[in-house]
């Protein structure tokens, strides 16, 4: 069984079940089954077929469902990617995954069309239609573009899907390298409807569950918890394009959502939000958080005011994502990112990978059938990474005496902005990339608002050289949530005796002053 197939069995047990909510459109599992159907056909009719790699380009929208589940149908891998990178980020992640076909927003056709000479590989771009770029103008301007809605239109209902084996690779997600290059971590069709089946049966989501997607379906949280999870399970998705406080409200009253999933910072600014209710929220019997610790203080007055309750997870990537959630049938401890979850195992080890008593500190480790086969043309970072049938997290964790376990510091020196991972490493090299940066080092800070916000620290050989042109700069060359907040120009940076930058100094010397 694999998504693919799982979807056209629930569209043939219950064709008239809702299967998603968007802006006024109602679509049900016969409906959404039949569309994915063509499409399928549709990438088949152009050559797109088993083992090519086709590129998602979209926020949350029918078009991301769709496009997701046709591509897989139609046997090939997907490759889903955040539209607000740069197009410097946009072009290494098309060129490393040897993507043959991209389906993005019309409103990037400006960016293919600049794009195109430097993506020999690419023979087909699916341009999908929005109200904005209708009123725009924007047209098919390449040969390679097609219509999406067209493409649908003159879809094969009748299509044979090819056979697909559960270790096939289903998606590739990049994630953020610690290299200052993206890691592309090869998702299985077995990795992604293992953990969204035992997810759902962990958090026992059903075909009565009306799930809110507005985290990014780019994301692999997002993505299995709230997109794959309840489709697997005849649940609807009420599918949000851009989280707004007042639209989730709305949302959750007017279509008696059940399940809600998010990042702290959204429940922060939930909690802020002076027009929410209790009423607002009361036919959710489960909001969960993942993407960062949550604070304390925040998950209780959350609760306290909206009268639910909040379950923290842990996840990653390399393991599509979810392998610790807080269990619904005994009490949830805050500040702990729960037990393991069905099917999947996860335990503390010390540098020799031996297993640490109880409440001792080591690297989380985890085996089970939602770990990833590897990274994309990168060997020896999955040697690294994969060691004995273990996932080496890299996150510093404890557990305690009933199973459950606590991040203790993050992996490395990843920051953690609003949910989404920078590593300190990609903002440096864009820093070293300016004419007039010596030495730079980067660390995240407290923000009240997005959890973390990135701070650099920069020797320039430019005495003129401001915050803000530099801040400028970074935004030509970074997504809007890697650039750095704060900058503070020094005259050495502290270093270790071989040379090396110690950030660890830095974040001592702010938290001293």
């Amino acid at each position: 069984m694999n998504l693919s197939s799982r979807l056209a069995e629930i569209a043939e047990q219950l064709p008239e079940k809702l299967a998603y909510v968007y802006e006024g459109e109602r679509v049900t599992y016969g409906e959404l089954d039949a569309a994915v159907t063509k499409f399928a056909s549709g990438l088949c009719h152009m050559g797109i077929g088993k083992g090519d790699h086709v590129a998602l380009l979209l926020g949350n929208s029918p078009y991301f469902v769709i496009g997701l589940y046709g591509a897989l149908r139609a046997g090939a891998t997907v490759i889903p990617i955040n539209p607000i990178y740069t197009p410097d980020e946009i072009g290494y992640i098309l060129n490393n995954g040897d993507v043959k076909a991209v389906i993005g927003f019309d409103l990037l056709v400006p960016l293919f069309i600049k794009m195109e000479a430097h993506l020999p590989k690419i023979e087909h771009i699916i341009v999908c239609e929005t109200p904005q770029g209708k009123a725009q103008g924007i047209s098919l301007a390449s040969p390679k573009m097609k219509s999406f809605t067209e493409m649908l239109a003159s879809g094969d209902v009748h299509f044979e899907a090819p056979a697909l084996r559960e270790d096939d690779t289903a998606v590739i997600l990049y994630t953020s390298g610690t290299t200052g290059k993206p890691k592309g971590a090869m998702l299985t069709h077995k990795n992604l409807y293992s953990n969204a089946q035992d997810i759902a049966n962990y958090l026992k989501i059903n075909d009565s569950d009306r799930v809110i997607a507005t985290l990014p379906m780019f994301h692999v949280f997002c993505l299995t918890v709230a997109l794959n999870a309840p489709l697997m399970n005849g649940g609807t998705v009420l599918i949000i394009p851009k989280f707004s406080p007042a639209k989730i409200f709305e949302i959750a009253r007017e279509e008696k959502a059940t399940i809600f999933a998010g990042v702290p910072t959204m429940y922060n600014f939930l909690y802020q939000h002076e027009e929410g209710k209790a009423e607002d929220f009361a036919t959710l019997r489960l909001c969960i958080s993942g993407g960062a610790s949550m604070p304390v203080a925040l998950l209780k007055n959350f609760e306290q005011k909206f009268k639910v309750i909040v379950s923290e997870g842990y996840g990653l990537s390399e393991a599509s994502p979810v392998t610790c959630f807080n269990p619904l049938d005994r009490p949830r401890k805050p500040g702990s990112i729960g037990r393991s979850i069905l099917n999947v195992e996860n335990k503390v080890v010390n540098e020799f990978g031996e297993e640490v008593p109880v409440g001792e500190v080591g690297e989380l480790i985890v085996r089970g059938p939602n770990v990833m086969k590897g990274y994309y043309k990168m060997p020896e970072e999955t040697a690294h990474t994969i060691r004995n049938g273990w996932l080496y997290t890299g996150d510093l964790a404890k557990m305690d005496e009933e199973g459950y376990f606590y991040i203790v510091d993050r992996k490395k020196d990843m920051i953690i902005v609003g949910g989404y991972n920078v590593y300190p490493r990609e903002v440096e090299e864009v820093l070293y990339g300016h004419p007039d940066v010596m030495e730079a080092a980067v660390i995240g800070v407290p923000d009240p608002s997005f959890g973390e916000a990135v701070k650099c620290f920069v020797v320039s050989k430019n005495p003129d050289l401001t915050e803000e042109a530099l801040i400028e700069y970074c935004r030509q060359h970074l997504a809007k949530y890697k650039v750095p907040s704060f900058i503070e120009f020094l005259e050495e940076l502290p270093k270790n005796t071989t040379g090396k930058i110690l950030r660890r100094a830095l974040k001592e010397q702010l938290a001293s002053n």
